[in-house]
């Protein structure tokens, strides 16, 4: 099942340590600013070879707005994976929430 948070929900379940976070947009986008500890993994790439990109269960997906995030998510579960997280609002949201984005 996929579960849709909220930035500062993602914030704390990212800060444990524990899960692979995996930002869906495209490599323009990613420079702009992304979340502490992400890998980018666009969409597109994403979706031609799942099962490579995403090595371990235990993963919070997040994009610009929560769209193509919650995207990638059904396809990780299609796939089988089961611990996965959505970021409502994306990079927008978390950025709108106060919460620092790694630049460069």
């Amino acid at each position: 099942m996929v579960n849709t948070v909220t930035p500062q929900e993602a914030e704390a379940l990212i800060s444990r340590g524990d899960l692979d976070v995996v930002d869906v947009r495209e490599p323009r986008e990613w420079s702009t600013g992304h979340i502490p500890r992400a890998r980018l993994v666009p969409l597109d790439k994403l979706k031609a070879n799942p099962r490579e990109s995403l090595p371990r269960d235990g993963v919070v997906f997040v994009c610009a707005r929560g769209m193509r995030s919650l995207t990638a998510a059904k396809l990780a579960e299609a796939v089988g994976l089961t611990q996965l997280y959505n970021v409502a609002g994306g990079t927008i949201g978390w950025s709108g929430a106060g919460l620092p984005l790694v630049r460069g």
